[in-house]
Order: structure tokens, then sequence, then C-alpha cells
């Protein structure tokens, strides 16, 4: 098992290592510092979460991505990140740097994919396809903003996407799944 994790660490550093050095761009970096920065605490899923709040027929979506923030701050931030206590792979990695300076928190799973996906998903559930597709591409932009500044190795990301689509799904399918299955009988019985 030790060699087995050994080497999916290893895998994690060599990506960002190509990353760094292939795919980070002196032009772009400030751009993606400010746009990862629009996942910290959840900001951006805040806001789309209030804009849904507030028009009565977006409202289910809203809760749902409220929820599902909440779900994933509890089991990915409170819970996880303690409990696995991996390190930032820019303090572990040699000749990676980070973006973003040092990070307070633990790396695995990634809260920002987490949270990210969590709202995404249940707001790709909730609402129709034009609302949820862009959410589903922002959440995964999001998430790979957090490699390209350095601060999660990809394991963490896909990690927290994971969690984050679950937590989502699970939330929909408790808050939002039957008012959706009334809508879709009435629509087949017209």
């Amino acid at each position: 098992m030790d060699t087995i994790l050994n080497t999916l660490l290893e895998l994690d550093g060599q990506a960002l290592l190509f990353i760094q050095n292939h795919l980070r761009f002196e032009e772009l970096n400030p751009f993606m510092i400010r746009f990862t920065n629009l996942g910290e605490f959840g900001l951006i899923w805040i806001i789309i979460t209030v804009l849904l709040l507030i028009p009565r027929r977006s409202r289910r979506a809203g809760i749902c991505s409220a929820l599902a923030l909440i779900a994933s701050l509890c089991v990915t931030n409170l819970f996880l990140k303690n409990y696995v206590a991996r390190v930032r792979p820019y303090e572990v990695v040699e000749g990676l740097t980070s973006l973003l300076g040092p990070v307070s928190e633990w790396s695995f799973p990634s809260g920002h994919a987490s949270s990210s996906f969590a709202a995404a998903t249940a707001i790709y559930k909730s609402r129709p396809k034009r609302v949820g597709v862009p959410c589903i591409i922002l959440a995964a932009l999001l998430a790979w903003s957090r490699l390209y500044v350095g601060v999660h190795y990809p394991s963490d990301v896909i990690g927290g996407a994971v969690i984050g689509a679950l937590l989502g799904l699970i939330v929909f399918w408790i808050f939002g799944e039957k008012s959706y299955k009334k809508k879709a009988r009435r629509r087949r019985q017209r």
C-alpha cells in the first residue's frame, strides 16, 4: 500500500511540475490568481446561490445549492482536511512554487473543488442545462486554477470534485428531486 501511495504522490508532483513548467504563463498568472480567489470561501457560489434564491422559479435550485455548499464545508473543510492532514504540494515537491504564497489549511481534499462541484451539481440538476452547464464549466475551471497556482495536488482536486458532486447529488435527491418529479408528471399528463 505504501508503494501505491508513494507512486501516487510522485505522479501528483510530476503533474504539478509539468503544469508549472509548460502551462503557466507570466501574462496569465495575474488573471489566474484573481480567478482562483473567486472560489475563496465559496464566494462566487454564494453569489450565484443568492441570485438563484431571489426569483421564485429558481428558489429550489438556490436552496439545493446553499445546502450543498454547507455540506461541502462540513465534510471537506471541517472534517476531511483535518483528518487527512495532507501537506500542501509546494512544501514537498522540489522546484514547485505557489503563486499564492503560503495557504493556511491542509491540502486534501480541495475545498475549492468540493464547494464548486457541490453547488454546480445541485444547480445542474435543478435548473435547465443552459444554466447548469456553465456552472459545471465554471466549477471545472476553478478546480483547474488550484493546480495552476500550485496549491493542490491533482488528487486533491479530483477528490474534492468527486466529494462535491456526490454531495450535490445527495442534496438534490433529498430536497430537489420531489419537485422535479412532480413537474415531470404534470408535463406527461398534459
